[in-house]
């Protein structure tokens, strides 16, 4: 399972940080971080969800309220 994060999208409402500790927040650049993400285009973050967090993964996408957070399957269909 991979997860997508458009940060230009991202407003700063931190719902991702409390559903998920891989998000946290920059108070600098009001918007959320996610760790150890590789930039897949401007601005485009992505991460493989470690074993055991994949529910916590996919609610923190559902909690987003601009849908900046996206979750893929291993066969690369989006399932949130």
């Amino acid at each position: 399972m991979r997860v997508k994060f458009d940060r230009d999208t991202c407003v700063g409402m931190y719902q991702c940080v409390a559903e998920w500790d891989a998000f946290e927040k920059n108070l600098n650049d009001g918007k959320a971080d996610l760790r150890d993400s590789e930039a897949e285009s401007e601005g485009v973050f992505v991460v493989d969800v470690p074993d055991g967090e994949e529910f916590d993964a996919k609610f923190a996408a559902r909690v987003c309220p601009v849908d900046a957070i996206e979750v893929y399957d291993d066969d690369g269909e989006q399932v949130v």
